[in-house]
């Protein structure tokens, strides 16, 4: 089964200071997402000649008064998958709780034994809802 890296995602207080941290050590801004609806600000960093594996720097509008304090700092490792419903399904039958299920065939979370979340992506677009995932509840956090 198909798995590409994506990001590591990073929460940052202060967003002008953390690219300007991340600029010193040579990375460079490769994409930038502006999320109105959301509130967020995601930028996306890398070393020249890497842009594939970038950092994603995420800036909530609003703040977010537990930075740096309460380990929100780092979100998440993020792979692309061949068949999201099989790597479910293949996590699962392994003993791995499916955190959010991927109800819309393109999106879940797991979390590793040391509690760090891992998202899963679908390789190119969206397969079609099923089930067990399509109705299957969020279990913990992510």
């Amino acid at each position: 089964m198909q798995i590409r890296y994506l990001h590591t995602m990073v929460r940052v207080k202060d967003l002008e200071a953390s690219i300007a941290f991340y600029e010193l050590l040579g990375l460079k801004e490769v994409r930038r997402v502006e999320s109105e609806q959301g509130r967020f600000t995601l930028v996306f960093m890398a070393p020249p000649g890497q842009e594939e594996c970038p950092v994603e720097l995420t800036w909530n509008w609003d703040g977010d008064e537990g930075l740096p304090s309460d380990s929100r700092h780092f979100g998440h490792l993020a792979y692309a998958v061949e068949d999201i419903h099989a790597i479910c399904a293949h996590l699962q039958a392994n003993g791995v709780t499916i955190n959010r299920p991927p109800r819309d065939g393109r999106m879940a979370f797991v979390r590793s034994p040391d509690n760090v979340s891992v998202e899963l992506l679908q390789m190119g677009g969206a397969l079609e809802p099923q089930e067990p995932w399509a109705s299957m509840p969020n279990t913990g956090h992510w």
